[in-house]
């Protein structure tokens, strides 16, 4: 346990004290802040006396100057923070001779690969609590609005939500970091996952599911809801997708649940407005999306956990 606490606070100086992470904090709260100050000038076109989470408004309005929203501003930093975090976690001390130097001392190996995630896990935490809790001070001084108790859980729920997100990104950054030698090879890697799930997997997801059930404008209702099925399960593959449902759902209550748009559009266009979801409803929602999130960034640190304790480490 000792080990493991030395090689956590050492991590941790390095993250906090690097220019890398200054730069990537200083982007971060930059853009937050600007989306954030858009929201503020344009939420009030939208309100009204019936409008309800006022403050949570802020969160998801955009304006045409800024055609971003906070969460979708986050579902694009916050994987390339969690890969700057982790890509040359193993493979920069091998390079550099230090791991071989490190696993001499009275030191257990797990306790290196641990330290460095839980270090560059709370790092990653202190930047998106810190981003949110200013985002949401601009908001409340600028709207003078002050949130509920169900919108602060809610933003809580957003704020876990977020770094589970991050967490999955730095434990595939850690994987191609141990699988890798070269620290330019598994940052290129994880970028390159990142850009294919993000971009590719949606397309690849409307191929498959026109292949299985071919829909056109003439196609029934019945068919159109088979394909939005099979392309939204196969698009759930993605972690940006289901962290975004998972923040739908979180922020936006009023819209209900995202498996069922079709039937959502339906009741629109039929004049019946439903009734926002409780945060109890909310939280059984996103159930399923948090626990894909948590297998799969379980998945990759196991697999680099296994991967780095069977490695051959030569003094060097």
């Amino acid at each position: 346990m000792s080990g493991l606490i030395a090689v956590f606070r050492k991590e941790l100086a390095d993250h906090f004290t690097s220019k890398r992470f200054i730069i990537l904090s200083l982007l971060v709260y930059l853009a937050g802040m600007a989306t954030i100050y858009v929201a503020a000038q344009n939420i009030r076109s939208g309100v009204t006396e019936t409008t309800q989470f006022v403050f949570l408004r802020l969160f998801i309005v955009s304006g045409s100057n800024l055609p971003f929203s906070f969460p979708l501003f986050l579902s694009f930093f916050i994987p390339i923070v969690g890969i700057a975090l982790g890509f040359d976690a193993i493979n920069s001390e091998r390079v550099s001779g230090n791991l071989s130097r490190l696993l001499s001392q009275p030191l257990h190996r797990d306790s290196v690969i641990n330290g460095k995630f839980l270090a560059g896990l709370l790092t990653l935490a202190i930047l998106v609590v810190s981003i949110v809790a200013i985002v949401a001070g601009m908001g409340l001084r600028m709207i003078g609005v002050p949130p509920s108790a169900e919108e602060v859980l809610r933003l809580f729920a957003f704020i876990f939500t977020s770094i589970l997100y991050g967490a999955f990104w730095m434990s595939v950054a850690v994987l191609f970091s141990v699988a890798f030698k070269r620290t330019a090879t598994s940052a290129l890697a994880s970028i390159a996952l990142w850009i294919f799930l993000l971009l590719f997997m949606s397309m690849i997801a409307g191929v498959v599911a026109n292949a299985v059930v071919p829909v056109d404008q003439s196609s029934s209702l019945e068919m159109i809801t088979q394909y939005d099925e099979i392309y939204r399960t196969i698009n759930r593959i993605s972690p940006h997708i289901l962290y975004g449902e998972a923040v739908q759902v979180l922020l936006m209550p009023e819209l209900g649940n995202p498996s069922s748009t079709l039937m959502m559009i339906s009741m629109y266009t039929a004049g019946m407005i439903p009734a926002p979801l409780s945060l109890g409803q909310s939280l059984l929602i996103v159930w399923p999306q948090l626990t894909s999130l948590i297998a799969l960034t379980a998945l990759c640190f196991a697999i680099s956990y296994i991967s780095f304790m069977r490695e051959e480490i030569r003094a060097t």
